[in-house]
């Protein structure tokens, strides 16, 4: 073939082509960092937390970008023995959803795998919270951002420390120092078990 006729095969692909292809997946613009604990003491937990981290994935406009260890833990806020142990993780995101929105889809993953909310700090197949979304400080009592206990919870910033060291909660300081600073009783790292990142 001669070279200076047309070849479709070796034109550019036009603007328009890409710009349409970059508006068909949101997540390429302006994404905005999320933070997300993990639990599960009912059920298959590993597997209910694998489940979630899909979940999350699958959702339009988040990627999941990081998933961290497993940690088992003693339940929180409820008499030593009186309910299993839980197992759980952080995931980082980036999301184009604004906070309202990605606290929807939480509660939404937390119902497909039967979370029930009849009993304060009581046994559950998956609870989902954000933990913080990018530098955001709010007291809305529908969503108190960062989440407020966080800063508390060593089975948040164990996990949150392993997969970002130098992370930050807004308006309170360094993970690192948090941590540094709580109690860990009770908060055991599961060498032995292993989320995936979504492929």
């Amino acid at each position: 073939m001669n070279q200076t006729q047309f070849d479709p095969t070796v034109q550019p692909v036009p603007t328009s082509v890409t710009a349409q292809v970059d508006a068909a997946d949101t997540t390429l613009s302006n994404p905005r960092r999320a933070v997300l604990s993990l639990g599960a003491n009912l059920g298959n937990r590993l597997e209910t937390l694998q489940g979630a981290v899909d979940a999350l994935e699958d959702t339009p406009g988040v990627r999941v970008k990081a998933v961290s260890p497993v940690y088992e833990t003693e339940p929180w806020g409820v008499e030593p023995g009186s309910q299993p142990s839980y197992f759980n993780a952080v995931v980082v995101l980036k999301t184009t959803l604004p906070p309202a929105s990605l606290l929807e889809r939480a509660h939404a993953v937390e119902e497909a795998f039967h979370r029930v909310r009849d009993e304060r700090w009581g046994p559950r197949t998956l609870d989902v919270d954000i933990v913080a979304y990018a530098e955001v400080v709010s007291d809305d009592p529908t969503l108190t951002l960062p989440h407020p206990r966080a800063h508390e919870r060593a089975f948040v910033l164990a996990p949150w420390h392993d997969v970002e060291p130098d992370a930050q909660v807004p308006g309170l300081g360094p993970v690192a120092e948090l941590l540094s600073g709580v109690p860990r009783d009770g908060v055991a790292p599961r060498a032995d078990l292993e989320l995936r990142l979504p492929e």
